[in-house]
């Protein structure tokens, strides 16, 4: 008998969107090995779940509610086995200045930043931080989101216009811009998968670059470096992959300027759509859509 997979899907983040993307994607390409059915959380998902009696739940949300450890407790809770990293570990890697603190405290460079609460938002402060510890252009974004949700580059002139935008945040981060290359790395378990480069037309790597097919953000695979910084690159991934403990596959992204990598952030629950990073570095190590799939089907689990 085949085995029964639930893909969540959906969800109440920004994210939403993305995330039903996902999983279609990835219902399509395994409905013929499993019993698939998607569910949107949204509703009474402990009842639906209790329906259903899945063998594996495939977590496609992103975000929060389910990239940040939530839907993960709720799944620990009720012992059902689930796709990529567990409670702890999820809600270490979504949260920006955590993630941080951990990667500088093990000499994995990442930009300097500095958190706030908008609720306490002294602009006097923010200019003298700045300037002392720091220039422009800054970036500043939410701690908690994911795929460049509310992420803006700024200029003296625009940073308050900018965090204005995120108003309805709790905590923002404001961040050393870094210059350079976009380089994101994949890690597959303890397996060290590939670094690919992306040149995007938009300002940065944004929501927009990422998503819309019409934004021509050229991908580079491999990533256009040296032998020895893309191995680099991959080692520093792999190693915060074990920092945070991660499970299944992530998704490190990283700047490449002069010479050294800075490590933006650690996605636990990357994205599985046509424009996906992920499956297209693993298709460059002939792994296909439905192998990779397979792959985070059977790496599923509980007590992580």
């Amino acid at each position: 008998m085949k085995k029964k997979v639930v893909i969540l899907a959906g969800g109440y983040s920004k994210e939403r969107e993305i995330s039903l993307q996902t999983g279609k994607e990835v219902f399509k390409s395994i409905k013929k090995k499993y019993r698939a059915t998607i569910i949107d959380p949204k509703g009474d998902l402990v009842q639906k779940l209790k329906k259903i009696k899945p063998h594996v739940v495939f977590n496609a949300l992103h975000g929060r509610f389910g990239e940040d450890g939530y839907i993960q407790s709720i799944l620990e809770k009720e012992r059902i086995k689930y796709t990529h990293s567990g409670v702890r570990s999820s809600s270490i890697a979504i949260d920006k200045d955590l993630s941080k603190k951990i990667f500088n405290k093990h000499k994995i460079l990442t930009p300097y930043s500095i958190k706030m609460k908008y609720s306490k938002l002294n602009k006097k402060k923010i200019q003298t931080d700045i300037k002392k510890k720091f220039k422009y252009p800054v970036v500043v974004k939410p701690i908690n989101e994911g795929s460049s949700v509310g992420v803006y580059i700024c200029n003296k002139q625009n940073i308050f216009k900018s965090l204005d935008k995120l108003k309805n945040y709790n905590e923002v981060l404001i961040e050393q811009y870094i210059p350079g290359k976009e380089i994101q790395v994949a890690i597959m378990g303890k397996r060290k998968l590939g670094a690919i480069e992306l040149v995007p037309k938009r300002k940065f790597y944004d929501y927009k670059a990422k998503y819309n097919k019409n934004a021509n953000t050229k991908h580079i695979m491999p990533a256009n470096i040296s032998k020895d910084n893309y191995e680099k690159a991959m080692n520093i991934a792999l190693k915060a992959h074990k920092l945070l403990k991660c499970r299944g596959v992530t998704r490190s992204d990283f700047k490449f300027f002069n010479n050294k990598f800075y490590l933006l952030e650690l996605n636990t629950q990357p994205g599985m759509t046509a424009l996906s990073l992920v499956p297209e570095i693993a298709r460059y190590k002939n792994i296909s859509f439905f192998k990779l799939l397979l792959w985070i089907i059977n790496d599923a689990s509980i007590n992580k």
